[in-house]
């Protein structure tokens, strides 16, 4: 079995993470491939730079050119899993709706703790749009820019424990979602300074996916992901141009 994991921002390094986190979960006999967009911003913390995230992820996944079974989209509360679906014969999973459905196996209610704040509305439109949102105490924001997971791992530690202590105790979550993608690793140590369970998107897409492989389950075809009908696409290169 191989599982496509997309990184939606350009930072290879992050790639680098999401990979890992993935391959350390995944069964024996899946191979994880980790990818970077082609193009796009270095980090997504915006709706504008998620928009360019989504073209982006289709993008390079359509340019892969071997055979692979899955594909998991590493960015949380971005767009563009519905276009993957659309577009592919495969299982399309978006981590931030792995971690919450894992969630709400563990608790009566999990709240989310992401990057910037500016991010919160966007991963609270995900949630909703794929109707998880109900049981969602809170998304709450670390402070912490992308980019400054990786150059100041500390600080980032402590501000998302402290936004997590908050949202058990104010909000009243039972489980905590790490909210970003370059979160992916920080589940454990999180876990033992909240005492909650803590569910890291990255590696929660990943046995979704292999699950859904195993049962030979993929998108329904009919309707809302039907295959997209063919046209000209012009002024755009690669797969999706003419």
């Amino acid at each position: 079995m191989r599982i496509l994991v997309v990184n939606v921002n350009t930072t290879e390094s992050i790639t680098d993470t999401i990979a890992r986190q993935a391959r350390a979960v995944a069964a024996p006999g899946t191979e994880i491939v980790g990818l970077t967009p082609r193009f796009g911003a270095d980090s997504v913390e915006g709706n504008f730079e998620s928009y360019l995230a989504a073209i982006a992820v289709m993008d390079r996944v359509m340019a892969y050119d071997q055979p692979f079974d899955a594909v998991i989209q590493a960015g949380y509360g971005e767009h563009g899993r519905e276009g993957l679906q659309e577009l592919l014969n495969v299982p399309v999973v978006d981590i931030t709706e792995a971690a919450a459905s894992t969630a709400m196996f563990l608790g009566h209610a999990y709240s989310v703790v992401t990057t910037l704040d500016r991010t919160v509305p966007l991963i609270e439109d995900r949630l909703k749009l794929a109707g998880l949102y109900q049981r969602c105490a809170s998304v709450r924001a670390s402070g912490m820019a992308v980019l400054e997971l990786e150059e100041h791992p500390l600080a980032a530690m402590e501000a998302i424990v402290h936004q997590a202590e908050l949202a058990i105790r104010e909000d009243k979550a039972e489980v905590i979602c790490l909210g970003c993608g370059g979160m992916a690793g920080l589940d454990e140590r999180i876990r033992q300074r909240t005492g909650v369970p803590v569910v890291d998107g990255v590696t929660a897409a990943v046995t979704i996916a292999e699950s859904l492989v195993r049962l030979g389950l993929s998108t329904s075809k009919i309707r809302t992901y039907a295959t997209p009908r063919p046209k000209t696409i012009i002024g755009w290169p690669g797969k999706f141009g003419q």
